[in-house]
């Protein structure tokens, strides 16, 4: 996957994301990569789960093809995400994590944990998921057999 491979990209976050998902809003812009950012928009206190399930329904629809998800550990908003059969949102917390989410799992959601990672390990990973391709091959066996419907 390159960053002109997606056409549209899908941000969210709950309060304790918040910071770390405008700082990934800038990043976009700064590549020319178009967005919606589906909340929230302040510190407000929110709930990570209704952010989280907005952004999925906006993949299972087509008005995004992937997305960037945030709260504070990045746990609960990664286990909102995969509640959908069409998600494949990784947590991750570093470079190399991330290359693997995309390259084996084809990830189509990063999620970040908004209280433990600098802005400069987000850039990195920010970077590796746009722009990391899925290898395929045994992977494609491995990501056909993950929704339960399909056994």
């Amino acid at each position: 996957m390159k960053d002109t491979d997606y056409p549209r990209m899908g941000l969210a976050s709950d309060h304790a994301g918040y910071e770390i998902k405008e700082f990934v809003r800038i990043l976009l812009d700064n590549k020319g990569i178009p967005y919606i950012d589906y909340g929230t928009y302040t510190t407000n206190s929110a709930n990570y789960a209704e952010y989280g399930h907005q952004l999925a329904e906006a993949i299972e629809k087509g008005e995004v093809s992937a997305g960037i998800a945030v709260c504070g550990s990045g746990n609960g908003i990664n286990m909102a995400l995969n509640k959908h059969a069409a998600i494949r949102s990784a947590l991750c917390w570093n470079e190399e994590i991330t290359e693997l989410a995309r390259a084996h799992n084809n990830a189509n959601v990063l999620a970040l944990s908004g209280r433990f990672l600098s802005m400069n390990v987000v850039e990195k990973m920010v970077d590796i998921f746009l722009n990391t391709p899925f290898e395929g091959g045994r992977h494609q066996e491995r990501i056909e057999a993950i929704p339960i419907a399909s056994r």
